[in-house]
């Protein structure tokens, strides 16, 4: 995503602390995510989405086609930095879908580069391996594989890999 945002920023006619701003994140977190040192939560992509009136899908650079149906393959599918955990964006990257899916391997640390997240819409998670809490606002619900969690995105909310093993989740956004 790093030369994509900055293209798109400046498409936009914003400057870095404006999108900063409308974004609720710092000048300097926007500067890292644009120059590929920091990878964006999905729901830091989905505030530089709105914020620069985009689809999601164009951070990711993600094409999309005129057909009702879109199919999603597995090789369009890879994360752009496997080893650091990125999102892999599977659904949602045909204009005017209303619901975006990634699968995610969540973090195992607390801290600045694992803040809560909140956004419109709704969120579901399913798991697919390994385990992982959820900490809604001031409540942690641990969830194991094939378990499924399904919340108004609003409230705040981040997951933190409880497994020995990477765990892997399919996070699905609506009505964003």
């Amino acid at each position: 995503m790093t030369i994509k945002l900055k293209l798109l920023r400046t498409q936009a006619g914003m400057t870095l602390e404006e999108l900063a701003q409308a974004t609720e994140l710092t000048r300097s977190y926007v500067s890292k995510v644009e120059r590929g040192l920091a990878n964006p939560s999905v729901g830091v992509a989905l505030k530089l989405a709105k914020a620069l009136r985009l689809p999601v899908d164009e951070l990711f650079g993600q094409t999309s086609n005129e057909s009702p149906v879109t199919i999603t393959r597995a090789e369009q599918s890879k994360a752009r930095n496997p080893e650091e955990g990125s999102p892999r964006l599977v659904a949602g990257n045909a204009p005017g879908q209303r619901v975006v899916a990634f699968v995610l391997q969540p973090g195992r640390e607390k801290g600045l580069g694992h803040l809560m997240s909140h956004h419109e819409g709704e969120e579901l998670i399913y798991v697919l391996s390994g385990s992982v809490n959820l900490e809604l606002d001031d409540k942690t619900e641990t969830l194991a594989p094939g378990d499924c969690a399904h919340f108004n995105a609003s409230v705040p909310h981040r997951l933190i890999c409880t497994s020995e093993k990477p765990a892997e989740v399919l996070l699905v956004i609506a009505g964003i």
